[in-house]
């Protein structure tokens, strides 16, 4: 039985394998901070494969949250709706824990959640994260911090690939050997991930071990990618080149996470949504991600493991809009990137005639939203047809007041995490966001997360997408066909 106090002092124990931890209490939820899952990665083991954490004497305080991984801030326009939090330390290889106060019951659904952030940023302090409501409604929430950047995804010589989705499979693997201690389930464990983090929870997937360590996986706004090494490292070389030293793990060890950070920030200065720049990646890597995302799950990884999959409807508006970048494209940004792309003329044409009153720059967010995101997890739910499991697919398109952001990137956070009180949710969704919007989408997630069933059909021949606009929020059948299939051509 999962050892638990939780008396008039408010504080809650929970006994680990390597040591017990001493939590908090809060509207009937215990919350456990910054437990270690691997050891810190610096010294020795910085640009290395992570190891077991070690014990510890006595109880460990987790009550307030642990060190974070090394990153910089937003930069530029986009650092006024995402926030950033840091935490100085070295035991950043941490997660968070919400779980019922309520015991007896027997074990709990488990949720882990992936932030996102570009690979660069992002971490389990954010206070959208806390996870408190999936714990109120019998869900024992995990929010895990994982290496980022160069030190989680750079493309060293003598180092291996993917640090960071390393770190979350220790993560996974801590998870089942301790969750019992705080009343989850090891057998019915659901990932999620946004963005970046959504990125990770495809690879995760599709590897090898996915059906020991999850049972079910929802992806939010997540790309299905990964590049050839030597593509995702373009960022690794700049940073050497800047610090005039060998793209090596021996001469970036050398460096501190901060010398690497001051020049990841230089190298990064001129990027744009428009140019484009250096950025990090998940690489082609026999150990970890032996191939594409999309192409191992086409082909039937992890075809056995029910997903829950979407995007929001006006994705590219966080990056073109904040920084006013929509209104500097011109006819000449949209053929180039549609080139660049291998988008037909032709959708572009059908695209413009679909939105007669948007500028240029909204077609071009409107066609890099679905070819980057939207397609693809169409042609995904498609391929998983064949496969036992199910998928369900939806599209948030509540449109945010907030500097005319609409249903963009990231918006969807505070609504699935039922917080629209948190600082992080009101800087995207504003203070007039819909509560009975956030009820029913963060339902849908603990429904899935307990049952495999989120709430409606799954997909099939009708191309069945939940839609969750604030209103009626209905199932609409494949919306936007036209666009849909003038871009998968």
């Amino acid at each position: 039985m999962p050892q638990h106090d939780a008396g008039p002092s408010q504080d809650a124990i929970a006994t680990t394998s390597l040591g017990a931890v001493k939590g908090l209490v809060s509207d009937g939820v215990e919350h456990y901070l910054g437990i270690p899952y691997a050891a810190a990665p610096v010294g020795r083991r910085r640009f290395a494969m992570p190891e077991p954490a070690p014990a510890w004497d006595g109880m460990r305080d987790a009550t307030a949250p642990g060190p974070t991984a090394p990153q910089n801030p937003y930069a530029g326009a986009i650092a006024r709706v995402l926030p950033t939090a840091t935490i100085a330390g070295d035991d950043f290889l941490n997660l968070n824990i919400a779980a019922p106060a309520l015991r007896g019951q027997g074990l709990r659904p488990v949720m882990v959640w992936f932030h996102g952030g570009s690979l660069q940023h992002g971490s389990n302090a954010l206070a959208g994260y806390r996870g408190g409501s999936f714990a109120r409604d019998g869900i024992v929430y995990v929010a895990v911090n994982y290496r980022l950047g160069a030190e989680g995804f750079s493309v060293l010589e003598g180092a291996p690939l993917n640090l960071g989705l390393a770190d979350q499979l220790a993560a996974l693997r801590w998870i089942q050997r301790e969750i019992t201690a705080f009343g989850g389930d090891p057998g019915q464990v659901t990932l999620f991930g946004q963005s970046a983090g959504g990125n990770t929870v495809a690879a995760l997937l599709a590897h090898p071990d996915a059906a020991a360590l999850f049972s079910r996986a929802i992806i939010q706004s997540g790309p299905l990618t990964a590049d050839p090494a030597g593509r995702a490292g373009r960022i690794t070389r700049k940073i050497a080149k800047d610090l005039k030293i060998p793209a090596t793990r021996e001469a970036f060890a050398a460096h501190t996470p901060d010398e690497l950070l001051a020049a990841q920030a230089r190298v990064a200065a001129a990027s744009t949504p428009l140019t484009g720049g250096p950025s990090y990646a998940l690489a082609l890597d026999a150990a970890l991600v032996p191939a594409i995302p999309a192409e191992a799950l086409a082909a039937g990884a992890g075809s056995g493991i029910p997903l829950l999959i979407g995007t929001t409807t006006d994705e590219a508006r966080l990056w073109l809009v904040p920084s006013g970048l929509v209104m500097k494209l011109k006819a000449l940004h949209l053929a180039v990137a549609r080139r660049r792309a291998g988008i037909s003329a032709a959708a572009v044409k059908l695209f413009k005639r679909n939105r007669p009153y948007s500028v240029t720059g909204e077609i071009l967010g409107a066609l890099a939203t679905d070819k980057l995101l939207r397609v693809p997890v169409n042609q995904l739910a498609d391929a998983r047809l064949s496969g036992p499991a199910a998928t369900y697919v939806y599209e948030f398109a509540w449109p945010s007041p907030v500097e005319h952001l609409r249903a963009a990137h990231a918006v969807e956070l505070g609504f699935v995490f039922d917080d629209l009180a948190s600082p992080d949710s009101l800087g995207l969704a504003g203070s007039t966001a819909p509560q009975p919007l956030a009820d029913v989408m963060h339902r849908a997630w603990v429904d899935f997360a307990t049952s495999g069933r989120p709430g409606w059909e799954a997909w099939n021949a009708r191309r069945p997408v939940k839609t969750f606009d604030g209103a009626a929020n209905p199932v609409v059948y494949a919306p936007r066909e036209d666009e849909r299939a003038a871009l998968s051509r």
